[in-house]
């Protein structure tokens, strides 16, 4: 008989993404009290109590800041994401962003809406008025993009697009990637380098300790005199203190962020969205549908792709048998496992193992059942963390 799978869903996730989720072995609420798995989307997750049933949490969105990644890591739990979902929608809010700034359109819609008067009186009012608000294009000017994932290529992409002069940094960039730049982009040496050769610079790396206060007062004082800075990422890669200094002394012209605080709310050269990144009907979709295709996928057959802490690994079934095994990533643990199977006459159709730092994983499809006291077994290797057995069903 098939196993029936409880979903508890933190926030309001697209109906589009949770039609995926076959309706005759998956259950979805908000009321649950002992899940298999969790979706969320901005729900803190932090403090919140787990329980022990959870096997995976899935994110609809690319951050995972609100889900306590490591407890989970702990606990053999994959925390799932939707990189590039959303890319699209981020990236026409970083074109947004750059064209409010550049041709000063927030504070021209104060203006005219401040104007009164009849028609003729607000025409002329336009006309002594609108000098105020004159603008720079971009084209011809250069953008510097950090991060060139699969948000920072869509935003190179469009600017060059646009007529712009594209340069990139990131030190991390993978093979495909690189592939799918555009050859126009240029590559910097450094942010320093990338910061003093850009009129706009934007964003578009994960919020790490490494990152953390990335944009601090010595790289605001390295940028071009009067360029503009973009944050769609994360709030804390930027240095509000070190922003707002540089805008007083008209070295920074503006900021554009998706992420209001007191002290944005402070300048008038900052323009504050109210995290609007991701917030279209098609992001939301499209993370939904991404996130429980990957969720049902880890469920139904243990395959993982696209987590924050697991490695990757997917393998075709070979066999109705299937055990899915999470654990530290230690000398001799597959010697362990595959000596308890044989040790029990269980014949080892195809295995795959794969690491990612201290977290290892492998699926191991069999020809014959794993009995409930074999499981239990291989449970209690020191360093296991989840075992889960995955028959095929009907």
């Amino acid at each position: 008989m098939a196993k029936n799978f409880q979903i508890l869903t933190l926030n309001k996730i697209a109906a589009v993404g949770l039609h995926r989720l076959p309706a005759a072995r998956y259950v979805t609420g908000t009321d649950i009290a002992e899940p298999d798995a969790i979706l969320v989307r901005s729900h803190n997750m932090l403090e919140m109590h787990i329980p022990a049933s959870v096997k995976a949490i899935a994110r609809a969105g690319a951050g995972t800041n609100n889900v306590p990644v490591k407890k989970m890591s702990e606990r053999g739990v994959p925390v799932f994401n939707a990189p590039g979902a959303n890319a699209n929608a981020v990236k026409e809010l970083v074109i947004a962003g750059m064209l409010m700034a550049s041709r000063n359109i927030i504070p021209a819609l104060h203006f005219t809406a401040s104007l009164k008067g009849d028609d003729a009186t607000l025409h002329k009012l336009v006309e002594d008025g609108k000098k105020h608000y004159a603008g720079t294009e971009l084209r011809g000017r250069t953008l510097g993009v950090i991060g060139l994932g699969a948000i920072g290529r869509l935003v190179a992409d469009a600017a060059i697009g646009l007529g712009m002069n594209v340069v990139g940094f990131d030190p991390e960039i993978t093979v495909d990637a690189a592939w799918s730049l555009p050859a126009q982009v240029k590559k910097a040496q450094s942010v320093e380098d990338l910061l003093k050769h850009s009129d706009f610079v934007s964003l578009h790396i994960p919020l790490l300790e490494a990152t953390r206060g990335l944009i601090n007062e010595k790289r605001v004082q390295a940028m071009k005199a009067g360029s503009v800075l973009l944050n769609f990422a994360r709030d804390g890669i930027v240095d509000e203190d070190a922003v707002l200094a540089g805008l007083a002394s008209k070295h920074l012209r503006c900021y554009v962020c998706d992420f209001p605080s007191n002290k944005t709310q402070s300048s008038h050269a900052i323009i504050a969205l109210p995290h609007l990144g991701a917030s279209t009907q098609e992001a939301e979709d499209n993370c939904a549908m991404m996130v429980a295709d990957q969720l049902r996928e880890y469920l139904e057959h243990g395959n993982i792709t696209n987590t924050v802490n697991f490695p990757t690994v997917t393998m075709p079934r070979e066999s109705a048998f299937r055990l899915a095994i999470a654990n530290a990533n230690v000398p001799n643990m597959l010697g362990q496992i595959s000596t308890s199977l044989a040790a029990a006459s269980i014949n080892i159709h195809n295995m795959m193992n794969k690491s990612r730092g201290e977290m290892a994983y492998t699926l191991v499809d069999t020809d014959s059942p794993t009995p409930p006291e074999l499981i239990a077994q291989i449970a209690a290797i020191p360093g296991v963390l989840m075992v889960r057995d995955l028959p095929l069903e009907d």
